[in-house]
C-alpha cells in the first residue's frame, strides 16, 4: 500500500474504517435459513460468531448465562465490580444517577475496592453451573496475580485483554508477563489482544494464542485517540491481522489462529463488514449494553473509564431498546441495524451468496471515501 506524504519529514498509510467499506452482492443468492453462522474456536463451538465484551455494563453472571444460551460467548471482567463486591447492584444503580462531572471520579473510587479471589471462583462457577461455556478476562498487568483463581474455577477460555498488548513488552520496573511461556503452561485456550498491525499480530500468534483481538475495544466509549493519540481504523486493522493469520498458517504448518474484531461495531452492518474483511468473530459491547437485561441499565462504560491515573473512556447513555433475544435474534422493531444482529448477518451472507463464515471472507468489497450511502437498502 502506498504511503501518503503528510509533510516532507513524515508519511503514513491510508487506512480505512468500517464505515468506508461496502459488501458487494454476488450473482448467486440463497435463502438466509440455509446460511450457517456457527463458529468454533479450539474445542468450543458456538451458534453465533459473537463474544460479549468484558465490561460491567454488559456482562454479569446472569447475562453471561443468557448470552451463552442464545448461542454466543460472554466474557466476564475479572477486574470488574462482580469480583470486588458481594452485591454490586446498588453501585450499578448509582452509576445511572451520576452527573457527567462526577462519573469518572466515582467510577475510579468504585473500582479501587480489592479484587476477591473467592468471588472470582464463585462468579465463574455460577456461569459454568448453568451449562454454558465460560470465559473470563484479565489485563496483562494482573494476569500473573489472578490467573490461578480463574483457572481453578474451571474457566473454559482465558482472555488477556488490554488497550494494546504486545508479545515483547519492555519494563525496567517489573518482570513483564512472558506470554509465550504463560500460554504454553496453561491448559485452556487463550485469546489475547488488542493489536492492530500485521507485525504485532504475528508476534501474538507465535505465543500460542488460540485467538487474537483486533482493535482497542470499547469503541463507543473510548477516548484513547483523544488521550493518547492512538488509533487505527478497524477495516485496515482487520485486513492486516487476517494477512498475519494467513502467513502464520503457512509458517506453523497449519495452525489456525482466530481473528476477533474488538470494538468499533455498533450495528449489524458493521459486524457483517468486519467478518467480510477477514474476522472469524466479533467482540461487541455497546449493542448488548442496550438490552433490557444489561447490568448497566441503559448506560455503558469499559475498564478504561476507571483507570486510576489516566482514564481513557467515558460513561455513555446508550438507552434500552429490547431484550437480548431481540437484539441478537430479533424480531427487530427499528430500521437502524441495532436489533436482530445475527439475522441481519445471515441475510447479508445470503445476499452475497455465501453459506458459511469462512466462505464469506472471500466476498468482494468496495471502498467509498464518503462512507456508506443513505436511504433505502
Amino acid at each position: 500500500m502506498t504511503d501518503v506524504e503528510i509533510g516532507r519529514g513524515k508519511s503514513g498509510r491510508r487506512a480505512y474504517s468500517l464505515s468506508e467499506i461496502g459488501i458487494v452482492p454476488a450473482r448467486r443468492t440463497r435463502d438466509p435459513e440455509e446460511v450457517s453462522i456457527a463458529w468454533q474456536i479450539d474445542a468450543y463451538r458456538f451458534d453465533l460468531p459473537l463474544m460479549a465484551s468484558p465490561m460491567d455494563s454488559v456482562v454479569s453472571p446472569e447475562t453471561a448465562i443468557a448470552i451463552g444460551r442464545l448461542g454466543g460467548l460472554a466474557v466476564l471482567d475479572v477486574e470488574g465490580l462482580w469480583t470486588r463486591y458481594e452485591d454490586p447492584g446498588p453501585l450499578l444503580a448509582e452509576v445511572t444517577e451520576l452527573d457527567e462531572q462526577a462519573a469518572t471520579r466515582r467510577l475510579q473510587a468504585m473500582y479501587a475496592e480489592p479484587i476477591s479471589e473467592e468471588l472470582i471462583g464463585r462468579r465463574i462457577e455460577e456461569i459454568a453451573g448453568a451449562g454454558v461455556t465460560t470465559a473470563a478476562s484479565l489485563s496483562p498487568q494482573r494476569t500473573a496475580r489472578y490467573y490461578k483463581a480463574v483457572v481453578d474455577a474451571g474457566v473454559d477460555i482465558f482472555v488477556i485483554r488490554g488497550t494494546t498488548v504486545s508479545a515483547e513488552h519492555v519494563s525496567g520496573r517489573a518482570e513483564p508477563l512472558n506470554l509465550k511461556q504463560f500460554i504454553y503452561e496453561l491448559d485452556v485456550p487463550v485469546v489475547v489482544g488488542g493489536c492492530a498491525t500485521y507485525a504485532a499480530a504475528l508476534h501474538l500468534m507465535r505465543t500460542g494464542a488460540a485467538g487474537v483481538l483486533v482493535g482497542f475495544g470499547g469503541g463507543s466509549g473510548h477516548t484513547t485517540v483523544t488521550v493518547l493519540g492512538v488509533a487505527v481504523p478497524m477495516a485496515t486493522a482487520i485486513a492486516d491481522v487476517a494477512a498475519a493469520r494467513r502467513d502464520y498458517l503457512d509458517e506453523s504448518g497449519g495452525r489456525y489462529v482466530h481473528v476477533i474484531a474488538d470494538g468499533s461495531m455498533t450495528s449489524s452492518g458493521d459486524i457483517a463488514k468486519a467478518l467480510a474483511i477477514g474476522a472469524d468473530a466479533v467482540m461487541v459491547g455497546s449493542p448488548l449494553a442496550r438490552a433490557a437485561e444489561a447490568p448497566g441499565r441503559g448506560y455503558h462504560w469499559g475498564s478504561e473509564a476507571n483507570h486510576t491515573e489516566l482514564p481513557r473512556g467515558a460513561r455513555l447513555r446508550v438507552g434500552t431498546i429490547g431484550t437480548l433475544q431481540q437484539i441478537l435474534h430479533g424480531p427487530s422493531t427499528v430500521p437502524d441495524g441495532s436489533m436482530n444482529l445475527m439475522g441481519a448477518l445471515r441475510r447479508t451472507m445470503a445476499t452475497a451468496g455465501y453459506s458459511d463464515l469462512k466462505e464469506f471472507q472471500r466476498v468482494e468489497v468496495v471502498v467509498s471515501d464518503s462512507g456508506p450511502p443513505h436511504g433505502r437498502r
